[in-house]
């Protein structure tokens, strides 16, 4: 079973990530389908698209846009699927919805997509109440088009204003950018430590 333009994949575990489990306990984090931040958007990969190449494979692990396996309440009130749903737990997927892919257990980026990981502001000299520095990262997660440029995986790098895609990605936060969104390469002054808020080192995995 094979679509001619779209992936086929079913969600890992649940469409909803409503709960995390902290010191062995299960915690209720959220019981409504309206906030996007809680869908699930980790997917397992069924069939890949007759028409286009991938490097993706059947059975690879998938990061996706959380409107794939989203429900939502019609005009009506009733509860809907996503016009991604395909049959029984398994949903169409187009190539530029997946923005991380799994093989031999190493996350790889696809297209132009990358990831960034903020780092702590630990400038004195800056009063703000901000715990991340805005607008600078390290690349994380990067692509072709970026190596083609010198720019690579753990490189120091700005990027523009509103950006940032939050994702969690092995309770790690990250931010889903693109190519064009990077904006320059910096260089280290050493001083620079990556910063991961509390609440994702508990999550829970990847969402």
């Amino acid at each position: 079973m094979q679509s001619l333009y779209n992936f086929i994949i079913e969600p890992e575990n649940n469409r909803y990530n409503n709960e995390i489990e902290i010191n062995g306990k299960k915690l209720i984090i959220n019981t409504t389908m309206d906030d996007h931040k809680f869908v699930n958007r980790v997917g397992i990969v069924k069939s890949i698209p007759l028409v286009g190449k991938t490097n993706i494979k059947v059975g690879d692990k998938v990061i996706v846009h959380h409107n794939v396996f989203r429900r939502f309440y019609d005009i009506k009130g009733r509860e809907k699927n996503s016009s991604s749903y395909f049959k029984e737990d398994m949903y169409f997927c187009y190539f530029d919805q997946i923005f991380l892919y799994t093989q031999n257990n190493q996350w790889k980026a696809p297209l132009n997509y990358c990831f960034i990981k903020p780092i702590l502001n630990n400038k004195k000299d800056i009063i703000t109440a901000e715990k991340e520095r805005k607008h600078i990262g390290i690349l994380k997660y990067g692509n072709k088009s970026l190596e083609a440029l010198g720019i690579n995986e753990g490189d120091l790098i700005g990027f523009n204003l509103n950006s940032e895609y939050e994702f969690i990605i092995d309770n790690n936060r990250l931010y889903r950018m693109q190519s064009k969104d990077i904006t320059i390469k910096y260089e280290y002054k050493g001083d620079e430590v990556e910063y991961n808020p509390s609440w994702a080192k508990g999550c829970g995995g990847t969402y």
